[in-house]
C-alpha cells in the first residue's frame, strides 16, 4: 500500500494539503494510507525547508505549495 505523508505543523494550508491528499486517494480509487507530519525533526529529516509538503513513499514530490486534489492524483 502506498504511504502519503503531509509534512507541516498544522497550517491552514497543511491542514488543506491533507483534505486534498484524502480527496485524491479516494478519488483515483487506488488504496494509500495518508498521514500527516507535524514533528519538525521528522520534517527536517526530508530536507523540506518550506511546508506544507507532499511525500509519496519517503519520496518528496513537492514543498511549499498547495496542491489541488488533481495535482495530486498526478503524482499517485
Amino acid at each position: 500500500m502506498m504511504k502519503i505523508e503531509i509534512l507541516g505543523t498544522g497550517c491552514a494550508k497543511c491542514r488543506k494539503l491533507y483534505e486534498n491528499a484524502l480527496d485524491a486517494v479516494k478519488q483515483s480509487g487506488k488504496e494509500a494510507e495518508v498521514v500527516k507530519v507535524e514533528e519538525i525533526r521528522k520534517i527536517v529529516s526530508y530536507g523540506v525547508m518550506s511546508t506544507p509538503a507532499l511525500v509519496v513513499d519517503g519520496v518528496v514530490k513537492t514543498s511549499g505549495k498547495l496542491l489541488s486534489p488533481e495535482e495530486i492524483i498526478g503524482m499517485l
